[in-house]
C-alpha cells in the first residue's frame, strides 16, 4: 500500500509540477518545445504505469459497498464523462495544448465549448469520481483520486495558466464560457446548441462508452451493471 500511496501522489505532482510551474518554461528554454513535450509524455506514461502496477499489487481494505442505486448513478456519470471527453478532444478549443492561436479566431466558442471550456478534464474527473463511488476500497480510492485530480484540479490550473499567457483574449473567452459544465448557460452568458456538438462526435462518444461498459468484466473482472 505504501508504494501505491507514493505512486498516487507522484502522478499529479509530476504532472502539475512540470506543466503548471516555471519549470516548464525553463525546460522549454533548455531543450525546445518538441523535446519538452516528448519528455513530458514519457514522465506521464511512466507515472501511469507505476500507478496501475502499484494498484494491482497493493493490499486493500473495503470501506463501503455501493448499493445498486449508486452503481447506476456511476454508470450515468461515466457515460457523461466519456461523451464529454470524446466530444472535447475532437472539438477545436484554445485551451488544448498547442491551440492557443484559436483564441483570436471568431466563433471559437462553439459546440461543447459553450457547455464547458474544459470538456476533456471534466470528463476524466467525472469518470474517476464514479469509480470512487462504486469502488469503496482504499486502493481504488487512491487510484481514481490520483487520476481524477488531473481533471478536477487541472481545470482551474489550466485556466489560470491561460489567463496569464493571454490576459486580454482570456478575459473575452472566459466571459463567454465556464469551466463548470452548463454554468455559463445557466447564468445566461451562453446558450446551449445541440446541433453544434456534431452527430458523429456524439456517436463516437456513445460507442466508446458502450465498448468500455461491455468490456469492463474482461478488463477488471467486475461487471458495472447490476439488476
Amino acid at each position: 500500500m505504501a508504494e501505491l500511496v507514493l505512486a498516487a501522489m507522484f502522478l499529479p505532482v509530476s504532472h502539475f509540477g512540470i506543466s503548471s510551474t516555471a519549470l516548464r518554461a525553463w525546460l522549454v528554454g533548455r531543450v525546445g518545445e518538441r523535446a519538452y513535450l516528448g519528455l513530458y509524455s514519457v514522465v506521464t506514461i511512466g507515472a501511469f504505469f507505476w500507478l496501475v502496477r502499484s494498484y494491482r499489487l497493493a493490499e486493500t481494505e473495503l470501506l463501503w459497498i455501493a448499493p445498486p442505486s449508486i452503481r447506476w448513478l456511476a454508470i450515468v456519470m461515466v457515460f457523461i464523462g466519456v461523451v464529454l471527453a470524446v466530444v472535447g478532444v475532437t472539438t477545436p478549443n484554445p485551451t488544448v495544448v498547442g491551440a492557443d492561436a484559436l483564441f483570436g479566431q471568431p466563433g471559437v466558442v462553439h459546440g461543447v465549448v459553450r457547455i464547458t471550456r474544459n470538456p476533456f478534464l471534466w470528463g476524466v474527473g467525472l469518470w474517476a469520481l464514479a469509480h470512487i463511488l462504486v469502488g469503496g476500497d482504499t486502493a481504488s480510492i487512491l487510484l481514481f483520486a490520483s487520476v481524477g485530480s488531473l481533471g478536477l484540479v487541472g481545470a482551474p490550473l489550466l485556466d489560470a495558466k491561460k489567463a496569464k499567457q493571454h490576459p486580454e483574449r482570456w478575459r473575452s473567452f472566459s466571459a463567454a464560457t465556464s469551466s463548470v459544465p452548463f454554468l455559463a448557460i445557466a447564468q445566461g452568458r451562453q446558450r446551449f446548441a445541440l446541433n453544434e456538438l456534431g452527430l458523429w462526435r456524439l456517436a463516437v462518444g456513445v460507442a466508446v462508452f458502450a465498448l468500455l461498459l461491455f468490456s469492463h468484466p474482461w478488463l477488471s473482472g467486475v461487471s458495472p451493471v447490476v439488476w
